[in-house]
């Protein structure tokens, strides 16, 4: 975060205005609208980049880790759907004028479109990325700070602590809401166990 970037207002307003067709369902197997590889290399090529179709395979729907493709998982699909959008959010993100004359290192894009996007594709929806004010700021200052920039006014300390505070808060709310996952389960395990109980008194009752 060496560089100075944008005004971080600047870019949460432009998450904030995020228009609907960047929230539109990616194409994943034969169903979606829009075919995020395309959108991502229209956006190298407003950078003045070539990107190798290897690299692009990224942005298709990934298979299921038994090789299924990730329409035919339910649960997979659900996800991919999510991070391919995610990668739509940021195209529209990086799309901003500051940033077409920023002169952006490829590697690095292509590590904010790819790595970043499972990261927080995995804590998030990307609609609240866009909708929630908290979660606008945890995607600029991520897309900031991987692309080597710090919002414009804040020394590097200060940019690493709001990101440090961020991460920290997001990882509370993880812990939290694991928590209530557990609970629930164990809730629904001592319920089992229970009625197994009672079924089995009866049965005993019966006879």
């Amino acid at each position: 975060m060496n560089r100075i970037g944008p005004v971080l207002e600047t870019l949460l307003r432009r998450l904030a205005d995020t228009p609907p067709d960047f929230l539109d369902e990616p194409r994943v197997g034969n169903q979606g609208e829009i075919f995020v590889p395309a959108l991502v290399n229209d956006l190298f090529s407003r950078f003045g980049y070539r990107v190798s179709r290897d690299a692009l395979q990224t942005f298709y729907s990934q298979k299921h880790p038994l090789g299924l493709p990730a329409h035919l998982v339910p649960n997979q699909e659900t996800a991919d759907r999510n991070r391919l959008t995610l990668v739509m959010v940021l195209v529209w993100l990086l799309a901003d004028e500051w940033f077409e004359h920023a002169h952006l290192e490829q590697e690095a894009v292509l590590r904010l479109l790819s790595d970043t996007t499972n990261e927080l594709a995995a804590s998030a929806t990307a609609k609240e990325y866009v909708h929630d004010p908290e979660r606008r700021e945890e995607l600029a200052r991520r897309a900031l700070a991987r692309l080597g920039f710090r919002p414009e006014g804040e020394t590097e300390a200060q940019a690493a602590d709001r990101l440090s505070a961020i991460d920290a808060a997001e990882r509370r709310r993880l812990l939290l809401a694991s928590q209530r996952a557990e609970a629930r389960a164990r809730a629904v395990r001592e319920a089992l166990i229970r009625k197994q109980a009672e079924e089995s008194a009866d049965k005993w009752t019966r006879e």
